[in-house]
């Protein structure tokens, strides 16, 4: 298999939003949520003494992060287990979701939550922490299909919001800016807004709006796990995530292993997933763009859809058989249905007419980023 990194040997990039715009730096921490049944009102002044550990120590993490680019981080685990990093992270889950396999529901938990949390942060520090499967649903999707959905248990839930915050700290100095799908502080209203002041403010006469197919369901365990390893070396935190990539999925009663891919729905799969498509394809496309376009480039990509506009329909067209070799080092493929190449501009309809073409085109390539919900 090919040297994931980029061509130059640069394993990681700063942050490079399109040039002359981007986006605010992240919010660390989320909102907190309303009190477990049974718990008394006091606690809530526990909670935000929680919430300040946890953001004194995810503070210093990143701080190593955006000093050196290239460091490894082996001791990062404790922050997880900890019990009120654990609190933190209960409270920021949704009451209302759906249970997983065990059938613990957010309430149920949160009955006996101190004894419950204690009992998770041993079992997490000794090692003996097992994952559960995930409960697959399919939900419907507004073209009547519909789209499978995987529901992990309470704790697992818990225990990957806790990872993500850790896991953020480390990789939100590193990512993209071009990059919006499923990160803090960023949304499909920000990446259309960087689409729309990218396509008006550049010389941008042909979009390429990119569909990766069946991403969530391919994505390869192996190719993950090195480029998890470009930056994380606690082999605690590097096991438990390998338990989660291989807990399987339950359907209809029926278990399942998964060899590869993430499924959607847990807190960690998003993050997992930029983790991978930064190394597959954004460091890829700006490294392409400084030094292989010869015109205007601009990127945006949310999760598995993107959108690349160019000056020159030469250099998209060889964009595109490029991206297309890219990605199947990776195991992945373009969606041949829904990648388009489209011409853009104040004469395109004109240019089209004269071609003998179709005068409106419908531009399909901002509904990608409205149909994903973050949450």
């Amino acid at each position: 298999m090919n040297d994931p990194r980029e061509s130059d040997g640069r394993v990681v990039a700063k942050n490079s939003p399109n040039k002359g715009w981007g986006a605010p730096q992240p919010a660390e921490g989320g909102e907190l949520r309303r009190s477990a049944k049974g718990n008394p009102n006091g606690q809530n002044r526990g909670r935000a003494q929680d919430r300040e550990s946890l953001r004194n120590a995810l503070g210093r993490i990143r701080q190593v992060a955006e000093r050196d680019k290239e460091v490894k981080f082996t001791s990062l685990w404790h922050h997880v287990y900890k019990v009120e990093h654990l609190r933190e992270a209960y409270f920021c889950l949704k009451p209302k979701s759906a249970a997983g396999i065990d059938g613990v529901t957010w309430e149920g938990y949160g009955e006996g939550l101190e004894e419950n949390l204690q009992d998770l942060s041993g079992r997490l520090k000794r090692g003996a922490y097992r994952a559960k499967a995930v409960r697959r649903v399919e939900i419907p999707k507004g073209d009547g299909r519909t789209r499978p959905i995987g529901v992990p248990a309470l704790e697992d839930k818990v225990v990957q919001r806790a990872a993500v915050a850790v896991l953020n700290a480390v990789y939100e100095p590193m990512f993209m800016g071009f990059s919006y799908g499923f990160r803090p502080g960023r949304s499909q209203h920000n990446a259309l807004d960087a689409l729309w002041v990218g396509i008006s403010q550049r010389k941008v006469n042909w979009v390429l709006d990119a569909d990766i197919q069946g991403f969530f369901d391919t994505l390869d365990h192996e190719w993950l796990m090195k480029f998890v390893e470009h930056r994380i070396a606690d082999k605690r935190m590097l096991r438990h995530l390998k338990k989660w990539l291989n807990a399987g999925v339950m359907e209809d009663g029926v278990w399942r292993a998964s060899e590869e891919g993430v499924p959607q729905g847990g807190s960690i799969s998003p993050l997992l997933a930029n983790i991978y498509l930064h190394y597959v394809f954004d460091l890829w496309a700006d490294h392409w763009r400084r030094h292989r376009a010869t015109g205007d480039v601009i990127v945006v990509r949310y999760a598995d859809d993107f959108v690349v506009g160019f000056q020159h329909r030469e250099e998209a067209e060889r964009f595109r058989v490029d991206l297309e070799i890219r990605l199947r080092e990776f195991n992945l493929t373009l969606h041949p249905d829904k990648t388009h190449l489209i011409e853009f501009g104040r004469f395109a309809a004109a240019n089209r007419k004269r071609r003998g073409q179709a005068e409106d085109v419908q531009f399909p390539w901002f509904h990608p980023l409205l149909r994903h919900d973050p949450s």
